[in-house]
């Protein structure tokens, strides 16, 4: 197997959790700043790895602490074979709070969230309110269609049929593999981007990332639909700290119809990039400046 590298500059740290054994980095200003901490939390995907939130992680470290988490089945944390699920993520994002609580003393944190990750930090934040003063949500699932997506509390929307088709020990090395072709990551991030000039370091470290040992095993998990919350609205709909929406309008990603069910609500703020769903990598200053302003209380 090829070494994987660091997705993001600082110190790599691991913690024994609820969720296993976690990854993160860790990085701060040089010198003592008394802005909150950041947490930030990589997408779900078959290729996914913190390194789409680099971009992020390394303007905010120049101002604040800042923790980018390798989530459970990705990066360098644990990648056994096990359910890999909605609760499991929330209770990696909670272990990550208390580990930074812990750090910088019991003050509440900001955070920031890719795509399906979303639903994984607004439950955290349902469940523990008081840890969050600022949440972030880039390009978030759950705002699509014309139906709020109000299912039993908990539970997923996962295929056990598929689930069962994708891992049958007959073939799952070779859908893995074919899921997983440098080709293939490719074909993705370009549909995500919405054109071929994607960030050709995400794609080699993508790349690297899906050929370590156990790397199938979160995604198949994915592809299966048993990460995305069936009652992912009614999470959001409690949320009651501020919340900022970015999103973009190319690629695969872009309905966002359910974003009128929270237009009105004076906690969310939406902003539109003319990107794909990577804002942070296709326009990073305008996207780094409304985020900073986000952080500090402005309106981006």
């Amino acid at each position: 197997m090829p070494e994987l590298p660091a997705a993001v500059s600082g110190e790599r740290r691991e913690i024994d959790s609820a969720a296993g054994r976690l990854s993160y980095y860790a990085a701060a200003p040089q010198q003592k700043s008394d802005q909150r901490p950041l947490l930030l939390i990589h997408s779900m995907n078959a290729s996914g790895s913190a390194y789409e939130m680099r971009p992020i992680h390394e303007h905010c470290r120049e101002q604040r602490p800042v923790y980018t988490v390798d989530l459970p089945g990705f990066g360098f944390s644990e990648r056994s074979d096990r359910v890999y699920s909605p609760r499991l993520m929330t209770d990696a994002v909670l272990a990550m709070v208390d580990e930074i609580r812990k750090i910088h003393g019991p003050g509440a944190i900001d955070a920031a969230a890719l795509s399906l990750s979303a639903e994984f930090l607004a439950r955290a934040a349902v469940e523990r309110p008081d840890a969050f003063a600022h949440l972030a949500l880039i390009s978030p699932t759950g705002l699509s269609g014309k139906k709020k997506r109000l299912g039993p509390a908990g539970a997923s929307r996962g295929q056990g049929w598929l689930y069962k088709t994708f891992t049958w020990s007959g073939w799952d090395d070779g859908v893995y593999g074919l899921l997983t072709r440098p080709g293939t990551i490719r074909y993705f991030l370009e549909r995500t981007w919405g054109g071929k000039n994607i960030d050709e370091g995400l794609w080699a470290y993508d790349v690297l990332s899906t050929q370590q040992p156990g790397a199938k095993h979160a995604p198949f998990y994915f592809v299966s639909a048993f990460l995305f919350s069936a009652d992912v609205n009614a999470l959001y709909d409690q949320l009651r700290m501020p919340v900022w929406v970015s999103h973009g309008v190319k690629g695969d990603f872009v309905d966002y119809r359910g974003q009128v069910w929270y237009e009105d609500q004076p906690n969310w703020q939406f902003t539109v990039f003319q990107t794909g769903a990577l804002p942070q990598f296709e326009a990073e200053d305008a996207f780094l400046t409304a985020f900073d302003r986000f952080l500090a209380g402005e309106r981006p």
